[in-house]
């Protein structure tokens, strides 16, 4: 019996080495699909955004219109909001006087109340980066209803920065504007070519204190003063090609 057994063993061993090898083709492989996406400028108004966080959308309050502000502008190349400004109330004095501007209060996402740098704001969605440029002029001076002038008054907006979450390049701000009641613009923030694409703000000051330090009416003692308000206006333009190639000091 063993004999037998080793001898079926040893046939069967045989057998199975004799099989011929078959390879079968390996699962799987490689397919390449795509993906797109088209851009085109934005007509719609962009909200303003916080002068000290600007990736956060807010609701300025006009502190000279309970029912301001006034609308941006429509875009895709906008101005979005500009600050009033809110010198209060002052004694009637013989001296000269420096005057300071308010700092701008807003409400947050949460429709909490904070306080900030007065400021101007410009959207370019038009997705060129061909450069804009942004100026102001005060459009008269200070005058009450009746017409009586703040004869020899000046306004100046110092601490000036540019603040934006965009990663394109800077637009270059102006750090101090000197205006004149002449009804004549002054250059505010320029985008050359290559820069400007996204929403900028140019803020007077960093902050809810240097905010309040920051806008200047120089008014001289030697004007006559009616106990009355005063009030100017003044007029923001925006053009789709920038005046200079060099930045604005």
């Amino acid at each position: 019996m063993k004999k037998i057994q080793y001898l079926t063993i040893a046939a069967l061993t045989v057998a199975t080495l004799a099989l011929p090898i078959t390879t079968l083709a390996a699962d799987g492989g490689e397919y390449t699909s795509n993906g797109a996406i088209t851009f085109e400028p934005n007509d719609a108004p962009t909200k303003p955004v916080d002068p000290t966080n600007p990736v956060n959308p807010i609701d300025p309050v006009d502190p000279t219109d309970p029912n301001g502000p006034n609308p941006g502008t429509n875009g895709p190349l906008s101005i979005d909001y500009a600050s009033s400004l809110d010198f209060g109330t002052q004694k009637i004095t013989s001296t000269d006087e420096v005057y300071k501007a308010k700092a701008q209060k807003y409400l947050d996402s949460t429709n909490t109340e904070k306080t900030g740098p007065n400021f101007v704001q410009v959207t370019d969605n038009r997705g060129v980066e061909t450069g804009w440029n942004l100026q102001v002029k005060q459009t008269g001076q200070f005058k009450t209803a009746d017409d009586e002038e703040l004869t020899g008054a000046a306004i100046t907006f110092n601490n000036g920065n540019v603040v934006t979450a965009s990663t394109s390049a800077k637009p270059a701000g102006k750090t101090t504007i000197n205006l004149a009641p002449n009804n004549s613009l002054t250059d505010v923030m320029t985008a050359t070519d290559g820069q400007g694409a996204g929403t900028y703000l140019l803020a007077w000051g960093s902050d809810a204190s240097t905010g309040a330090e920051s806008i200047e009416l120089f008014v001289p003692g030697a004007t006559t003063k009616y106990v009355k308000q005063y009030t100017t206006t003044f007029n923001w333009v925006l053009a789709d090609t920038p005046t200079t190639a060099d930045p604005i000091q």
